[in-house]
C-alpha cells in the first residue's frame, strides 16, 4: 500500500510516517518502480503500536524500548516494568499540577462578578497584580519593561 493508504488506515499523517521512519520507528520501505514507498500489513501494525504508545503519553525513546523487546522476546520484561513505573509517576506529577492550576483559576475564576466592565474585572487586576509581583510563575517569559 501507499503511504495515503497507510495514512488513512492508520489516521495517521503521511508526514508524521516519514518521520517516524527518519527516527527509525517504522523502517524505510521498498520503493515502487514509479519510487512510491510500499507498506506492508506489518507496517501498518507497526505504525498502530506507535501510535497506541504516543496516545498513552509514551516518548520516541520508550517506543524504541518497547520496540527492542518485541525483536527480542525471550529478554526478561523488567525494564518494560521500571519505564512503565516511571512513565506513571510523571503522570501523577503532572495531574498534581494540573491539579494546582485548576484551583488557581477557579480561584482567579471567583474574583470577578458577571456583567463589570474591563476596568472593574477582577480577574485582570489579580492578573497584572501577579505579572508586577515575584507571584508571577511564568517563568521569565517576559520581560520587564
Amino acid at each position: 500500500m501507499k503511504i495515503g493508504e497507510l495514512a488513512r488506515r492508520t489516521g495517521c499523517e503521511a508526514e508524521t510516517i516519514r518521520y517516524y521512519e527518519r527516527e527509525g520507528l517504522l523502517p524505510t520501505p521498498p520503493r515502487t518502480n514509479g519510487n512510491y514507498r510500499h507498506y506492508s500489513e506489518q507496517d501498518a501494525e507497526r505504525l498502530s503500536f506507535i501510535r497506541h504508545c504516543r496516545s498513552l503519553g509514551m516518548s520516541l525513546g520508550d517506543i524504541r524500548t518497547l520496540q527492542h523487546f518485541q525483536a527480542k522476546p525471550e529478554l526478561a520484561c523488567d525494564e518494560i516494568n521500571a519505564m512503565l513505573d516511571r512513565h506513571l509517576q510523571q503522570t501523577a506529577q503532572q495531574i498534581e499540577s494540573l491539579q494546582r492550576l485548576q484551583g488557581q483559576l477557579q480561584s482567579l475564576r471567583y474574583t470577578c462578578r458577571s456583567h463589570l466592565t474591563a476596568q472593574q474585572c477582577g480577574i485582570l487586576q489579580n492578573l497584572q497584580s501577579a505579572a508586577k509581583s515575584s507571584e508571577c510563575v511564568c517563568h521569565g517569559e517576559h520581560s520587564t519593561p
